[in-house]
């Protein structure tokens, strides 16, 4: 139970990136969040919504491995995405922002050790 709490918190997290990525990126809400200024959010935008959706496709298939109807599968599911979050966020945290290592790579690395260690 614990395992699923967590992975549904590290897809809502995905799901509000992909939000402020696709849809508030050049409001002050977007600005603040990522530290651009109006005139990067705005030639940045496009980009900004590319990686949105692939933070999309991250919530999506860890949701997916939470109703998967068959319970291995589901799990396998989970762990591959739970690493996809944690590969990101390494290489986020080394080209991009520090804090990505903290704010995305620390709550998949716990729902994955949780994940590893349910049934």
């Amino acid at each position: 139970m614990i395992a699923a709490i967590l992975v549904a918190i590290v897809a809502a997290e995905h799901i509000y990136i992909l939000i402020l990525e696709m849809f508030l990126w050049t409001t002050p809400r977007g600005m603040k969040a990522f530290g651009t200024t109006k005139e990067e959010a705005e030639t940045s935008k496009a980009l900004a919504a590319n990686q949105g959706l692939y933070n999309g496709f991250l919530a999506a298939g860890l949701a997916w491995g939470l109703v998967h109807p068959d319970a291995l599968i589901g799990r396998s599911i989970e762990i591959f995405f739970l690493v996809c979050v944690i590969i990101a966020a390494l290489y986020g945290g080394a080209t991009a922002k520090k804090s990505i290592l903290a704010l995305q790579g620390l709550p998949a690395l716990v729902a994955l050790m949780f994940v590893l260690i349910s049934n």
